[in-house]
């Protein structure tokens, strides 16, 4: 991954050294600046260079800001935990309820269709859409909440919502047809002929059994809202990772830009990770190798 985004910034057309000094300089200027970043070496020789510095924990010094980005993104990060966190939450408790409301109270019921509606909208709009009908329809129509987000945990409601509204769908819609799969089982039935209150063989026996694919998409949307984090601090201007990797996009700002791609991947990576060893956990047929 490393070796694919170093090549892909350095043959994209444009220069760096250019784009940072403008138009209205020297070529000996420019020259100056080329060998002072090390861009002038071959390209084997900075891959092999900047290899060395990133094990040492050095993902090199912004050409923009002069600053390193290692503590660039250390300072954006929270940020973007704080969005993602509060994105999870409202997936998370919107899903499931909607979901086991669905499947258990109110199946093919005009509460279901609104549920699942919604859940349908919130898959088919992409974040940079839902976002911004969000902004406009609740913050500057309505007044509810601010336009931009200052990093407060008040201004990051509506971006929370616009990142977790698409994952927020796909739980909803996967625990209503899982759920309602597994109430069709005939340990359910089994389990109701033991003379089991129905609360207690829906929470016993169909949300354990039908929850395993659920938690399984739930893991993995914790690495999948990262991508869609970028759009959405663009939108509400939250200075988080996905901000500074528009913005070094713009200014050809290569170090801060391969930094904040790494580290997101290294995220995207363990979050897999937790998905698969949570798996085995919930499900002991995986353990036992059946």
């Amino acid at each position: 991954m490393v070796l694919l985004i170093f090549l892909m910034l350095r043959i994209i057309p444009g220069d760096a050294v250019s784009g940072l000094l403008g138009d209205h300089v020297s070529q000996n200027t420019i020259d100056r600046l080329t060998a002072a970043m090390g861009l002038d070496k071959p390209m084997w020789q900075q891959f092999v260079s900047y290899i060395g510095n990133l094990f040492k924990g050095d993902l090199g010094i912004s050409y923009t800001y002069g600053l390193s980005v290692s503590d660039m993104i250390m300072e954006a990060f929270p940020y973007t935990v704080k969005l993602t966190a509060m994105a999870i939450v409202f997936a998370w408790a919107f899903g499931l309820l909607a979901g086991i409301i669905s499947a258990i109270y109110y199946q093919n019921k005009l509460l279901d269709r609104l549920f699942m509606g919604l859940s349908l909208m919130g898959l088919s709009m992409p974040v940079f859409m839902t976002s911004m009908f969000l902004q406009y329809l609740l913050a500057f129509k309505l007044g509810w909440f601010s336009l931009v987000s200052d990093g407060s945990w008040p201004t990051m409601i509506l971006p929370a919502i616009a990142l977790g509204w698409n994952s927020a769908g796909s739980i909803a819609r996967m625990t209503r047809s899982s759920l309602v799969e597994v109430m069709q089982a005939d340990y359910i039935d089994t389990a109701k002929a033991k003379g089991l209150r129905y609360r207690a063989v829906i929470v016993g026996h169909g949300l354990k059994n039908a929850m395993l694919p659920v938690i399984t998409m739930m893991a993995l949307q914790l690495s999948s809202m990262l991508s869609g984090a970028v759009i959405t601090e663009s939108i509400f201007a939250i200075p988080g990772i996905g901000r500074l990797a528009t913005t070094a996009i713009t200014n050809r700002d290569m170090p801060v830009l391969q930094g904040t791609v790494i580290f997101t991947t290294i995220i995207v990576i363990a979050g897999n990770l937790l998905a698969d060893l949570l798996y085995s956990v919930l499900d002991p047929r995986i353990r036992k190798g059946q």
